[in-house]
């Protein structure tokens, strides 16, 4: 069996070796890297399953490791360590997609649980036959299995996330899709943190629509979300 490759980035060395010691004690194949540039020099050399990236490091910091890893690959799951709890920090890791965080002190137990339940909602479930996969919406026209979002010959790329929840408010259309149903179809869980990653994808998808007024994602209120076509 293949063992899952995991590239580590940590600038404390005593840290980053008691890490590397435990995960492959855990059965993962560990790339221990001490600075962003090294990192992101390893990370262009090989294949990860995931990573786990300090967000304070030198020669190249953690977001942007994440911002340069996210323009090569919307899917491989990232995890940022830090020492820092700000919301701002949060709030940023989000807008990069990151997919969990952690922050410094934490136990090996918390780590192993946050690394299954990523990798557990990594892993591209399959899709039902019979579910659309082409839509109008407005003036634009959405693709999902390209993941492309297209309007008057101009083409937006989306991530396989913004595909998602786009096409649950599509199936949805002028419904209020619940906070729930989405998470649990897309996110895997219902948690504070894939909860505040969802508002992230919502904003960007207000963005992409926000060039015909005819359309708006509303927000309702304790329950969910509403694509609205008028």
């Amino acid at each position: 069996m293949t063992k899952q490759r995991v590239l580590l980035l940590e600038d404390d060395p005593n840290l980053g070796f008691i890490l590397q010691e435990h995960l492959q004690m855990q059965g993962f194949e560990v790339q221990l890297c001490v600075n962003g540039e090294e990192g992101l020099s390893a990370y262009r050399g090989g294949k990860y399953d995931l990573c786990l990236v300090d967000v304070m490091m030198p020669k190249l910091d953690g977001f942007t490791f994440a911002r340069k890893v996210r323009e090569r690959d919307q899917n491989v799951p990232l995890i940022f360590l830090t020492a820092k709890s700000l919301k701002e920090d949060k709030i940023e890791g989000f807008k990069i997609g990151c997919d969990d965080y952690l922050t410094k002190p934490f136990s090996m137990e918390e780590l192993m649980l946050r690394i299954t339940a990523v990798l557990r909602r990594s892993k591209v479930a399959p899709q039902p036959a019979d579910l659309p996969v082409m839509f109008e919406i407005g003036k634009f026209t959405f693709d999902y299995n390209r993941q492309l979002l297209s309007k008057d010959g101009e083409q937006f790329k989306l991530t396989p996330k913004e595909a998602d929840l786009l096409r649950l408010l599509c199936i949805h259309k002028n419904q209020t899709l619940e906070r729930e149903v989405a998470l649990r179809e897309i996110w895997g869980d219902e948690s504070y943190f894939s909860g505040r990653s969802m508002d992230v994808f919502i904003s960007k998808l207000r963005k992409y629509l926000r060039e015909d007024d005819s359309i708006e994602i509303m927000g309702i209120h304790g329950k969910g979300f509403r694509l609205i076509v008028n």
